[in-house]
This record gives structure tokens, sequence and C-alpha cells, in this order.
């Protein structure tokens, strides 16, 4: 099992051998012992201090760096302070600590540590990036709010095919970033609670941009991007009043914008049962006695939860922000996977249990039945078992198409809530379709097929991720994806040399496909036909 690497050591500037005479500006232009004179710095000057990174393959990395102070003791489920300054130079080349977790299907990753707001930044070697104004990419992790980490993801193939600078961030996951309670959000006053996670996100924007100029980075072409989770941040970014500005293009992956959160009186709720769970329910101090609670209890006793909707942070539901033209007015590319929901299907309690002993026509109309009532009959009829490889993977086409916020048909929604006025911004939908890719989780059910499944599609950006790697026809479509996703940080368009034309959406014809050649290639798919979305509003 991966644990979390401990805190980078700080150290000095007679350590590095660079003297004690290097100002703040000559650090900012420093070079290590024996690189070439014209090759960026691996020694950067920040305005909190000097951090020291790695060079390997053509691009430099610093890891660790961070951007907010720890959330610990009293800034437990507050909202994020500002990073301390300071002495010599920071080893950042090493990550920081993954914020408190637990391991999942998918992510190995364990961590007690809330010391955990860190950043990555990965930036072409080049020529001096300190004369360069590249794009900025800013990634959000996944992992459903409660797992994942900014240094999982390699950012090396998008950095050096795209000219790009990329970030990947932490932010505080399960109960210490989403957790809402009646007494933390009197403290918290206008932001109220469960927006520790959000505000996270936007004190690392707000590092961009302050620092990002340093490491060769345009701080007014920044992207922020993300998927599943983290598309759904990026998705909550765009209506949130206090992230106005810190971005300027957006790209949402595998999580429809227009999908519901809690509200915050619901989430108090939540939190109270949390409170009463761990032993503070009746305490004098309620917001004191959940600040000392072990995180591991904490953990224990989340019953899960993303973003708070009714605090400052998220005043109102995005898609109400949405449709009323209250959002960041900036370019967005928005997605899902034709087969999301072959990974989830089958991690359904209910269905797991009769998985396990065959999952049997018998079963998938019990379960239709019970998801969908008196309506059950008309989804059986447009999705009948013996039209699908086993009712298993009929059941799965059924959740893929429509009913969750990775559904094709909800995402459609999201497309045109975003295309139609008052949003006068350029919307770019696409859809990842290659049935090769390798299954985030490998499931043993026979006659199965995965197809592309939630996820599938980051590989492609961030290889090695998971999975046996990517074959020669694989890599052309990553190519393709990585000139696309670039592009569109760079001017706020996909479109460029070496791609096939990417339309803007109007209509849901307009959606990029996203496929191996030999499995159609590249172009334009209707995805609300493919997925019976005029079926589907007929029983919303």
């Amino acid at each position: 099992m991966r644990t979390t690497p401990p805190r980078p050591a700080r150290r000095s500037l007679l350590a590095l051998g660079l003297g004690a005479v290097l100002t703040a500006g000559a650090l900012a232009t420093a070079t290590v012992a024996g690189a070439a004179p014209d090759r960026a710095p691996l020694v950067v000057q920040t305005t909190e201090g000097a951090v020291e990174g790695t060079a390997t393959d053509g691009y430099r990395l610093f890891e660790g760096i961070p951007f907010a102070a720890p959330p610990v003791g009293d800034l437990r489920f507050a909202p994020p302070a500002p990073a301390q300054p300071w002495d010599g130079v920071l080893d950042a080349t090493t990550p920081g600590s993954a914020c408190p977790q637990e391991p999942s299907a998918s992510n190995p990753t364990t961590s007690l540590d809330e010391d955990c707001l860190y950043l990555n930044v990965t930036t072409p070697s080049g020529l001096d990036t300190s004369r360069r104004n590249l794009p900025v990419m800013v990634w959000i992790h996944g992992g459903s709010w409660r797992t994942g980490s900014g240094d999982r993801y390699d950012a090396g193939k998008l950095a050096l095919e795209g000219d790009v600078v990329v970030v990947t961030i932490n932010y505080r996951l399960g109960p210490l970033g989403f957790m809402a309670q009646e007494d933390l959000s009197r403290e918290n006053g206008d932001v109220a609670s469960g927006s520790a996670g959000l505000l996270d996100q936007q004190a690392a924007l707000r590092w961009v941009e302050r620092n990002i100029r340093a490491f060769g980075g345009n701080p007014g072409r920044v992207t922020i991007f993300g998927e599943s989770a983290g598309g759904s941040a990026v998705c909550a970014q765009l209506t949130s009043p206090s992230a106005r500005g810190l971005f300027d293009r957006a790209i949402a992956q595998s999580y429809s914008c227009t999908a519901p959160y809690d509200t915050l009186e619901t989430a108090e709720a939540k939190g109270a049962r949390v409170a009463e769970t761990v032993g503070c329910a009746a305490a004098s101090d309620v917001a004191a006695c959940l600040r000392a609670t072990p995180v591991q209890q904490l953990l224990d006793a989340w019953p899960g939860g993303a973003f708070v909707v009714g605090g400052s942070a998220l005043p109102v539901q995005p898609a109400e922000a949405i449709a009323a033209g209250n959002h960041a007015k900036v370019p967005v590319m928005h997605g899902n996977l034709s087969d999301e929901n072959t990974l989830f299907t089958p991690l359904d309690p209910t269905v797991a249990r009769l998985a396990a002993d065959g999952f049997t026509g018998t079963d998938y109309t019990t379960v239709l039945a019970g998801v969908f009532g008196d309506n059950a009959d008309e989804v059986l009829a447009r999705y009948p078992a013996d039209a699908y490889p086993s009712p298993l993977r009929a059941l799965a086409a059924v959740n893929s198409d429509a009913g969750s916020a990775l559904s094709t048909c909800e995402h459609v929604d999201a497309y045109d809530t975003l295309a139609r006025p008052p949003a006068p911004a350029p919307v770019f939908a696409y859809q990842f379709r290659d049935e090769t890719a390798d299954p985030l989780v490998d499931f043993p059910y026979p006659a199965y097929p995965e197809d592309a499944q939630h996820a599938t599609e980051l590989p492609y950006l961030f290889p090695g991720l998971f999975g046996d790697g990517l074959n020669a026809e694989q890599e052309r479509l990553s190519t393709a994806m990585v000139r696309y996703w670039t592009n569109f940080a760079a001017h706020g368009n996909p479109n460029g040399r070496d791609v096939p034309t990417w339309t803007r959406y109007r209509a849901s014809k307009d959606v990029q496909g996203l496929d191996i050649a030999s499995d159609g290639g590249i172009g334009p798919v209707d995805v609300a036909a493919e997925a019976d979305c005029a079926f589907w509003s007929t029983l919303s």
C-alpha cells in the first residue's frame, strides 16, 4: 500500500552552494551548478520563499509547495489561511502529504496527515521560461470527494507536447473538506461550513495568480480542469462568486455542470449525525469537540458528501446560476465517456449482492422496477437484456445513458444550459469513446465488457496513471487529445493544426467523439440520439 511521503525539508542557501549573498531577485534566475546558462532555473523565488525542483526528461518539476497554512488545530474546518514565509530554499523535490483519506478500489493512498495543502508545478525546461508567458493548466483531481492527491498525475506529457505549465493541487477531502455543521457555520459567518475543500482550490488559484509567472506561466491564461469529483469542482468554481477572475477557461470531465448538491440545511443535518457518532453532540462546545476529534474517527463516521450550497462560496445550485447567467463567462470544454457507469453499476451494494450469484434477467427486471417504478416496463422495452452481452451490461447501459451526474443525458443538459443565452461564452462538448482503453477497475463478471469506462481517458492525458500503457493507435489518440486540451488552454478553442475540426456546441450533434481510428476515430457524434435522451426526458 502506498503511503504519503514526509513533508519536504527546508534547505539553506549555503547547503545548495549558492552563497548567502544571493538576493531574492537573483534567486529567481539562479541555475544549479553545471547547468547550461540558457536553461530554466531549478531554484525559483515565490512570494513565500525560494523553492528548488528537479529537471528530468525535458521538463522541470517542483513538488510539495505549500499554498496555504496547515489546516490543523483551530484551522480545521475553517477557510484556508495564508502560508507562512520561510527562510532559505524549500526542497521541492518530493510531494507533500496527501490529505486525510482511506484507500479505495481505485486509489491506494492512505493518509491521516492534515498538513496537506500542497501543489506541484510541471513546466518545460527549454530556454529560460522566466522570459515566457506559457498557458497555465490547474488540475483538480477526482476521487469521490474523499480520496486522491495532485502528485499522482504525471503532467510531463501535457507540459512538453502542449508547451504549457501544469499545476496539480491537493485540497481537503471527506469530512475535513465538506462537512457542514451548525456550530461550525456560526463560527465561519457568511461562508458557513462545508466549503473548506472548495476554498482550498481557490487558495491554490490565488497562489498561481501570485507566483506562476516565476515558473514561466501567464497568470492571465489560466485553465482549471478536473475529472469526476474534480470535474464537479470545475463546475462549482464556474459558479462561485469568490472564484471570479481566478481562471480564464474551464474543462469539466465526467461530471455534469447542472448536477445538484446538498443544501446547507441538509448538509448541517448530516454533520449533526457525524457529531453524534463521534461523541460531540452533547459537548458544551461542539465545534471545539469536532476539531479535537482524531482524524480516523471523523473518516469512519463520514457518510460521504460533496459541495454544499448555501454559504457565500456557493450561494445557489450551479444549474440555477448557469441558467441565470450568474457564472464566470469563460470558454468551457465539457464532456463524459460513453460507458461511464460500467464502473459504478457493479459497485452498487444491491447489484453486487445479486451479481455474486450471477446477475440474471429477473434480477435486471427487479432492479429496474425498484428504480423506475411504473416506468420500468418502458425502460425494459428500450433496453432489453437480450440486446446486450449480459443483463448486468444492460443495466450499465441504462445507468450510463441517464440517471446520474456522470450520464450522457445529464451532460447534454449541461451543454444546453451552458450554451444558451444569457451565457455568451463558447462551449465545446466531447465524448471519449475508446472501448479498448484499460479499465480503472477490472471486474470478473462474465459477458461484461467495460468499454469506455469512467476515468479511462485519464492515462491519455497523464501517462502511467493506471493500466498497462497505450498501444500505438491509442498513443495517436492521446496525442490528439493533448493538442485539443492544450490548444484550449492557450486560446479558449481546442482547434489547431494536425487535429480534426471541433465544432462549437449548439446542438447534440455538435459533440466531438474521441476514439481510436479503427473504431471511428475523431469526429462529431449525436450523443443525445445514441443515449435516447428524448426518451429519458419523458420520464423525468
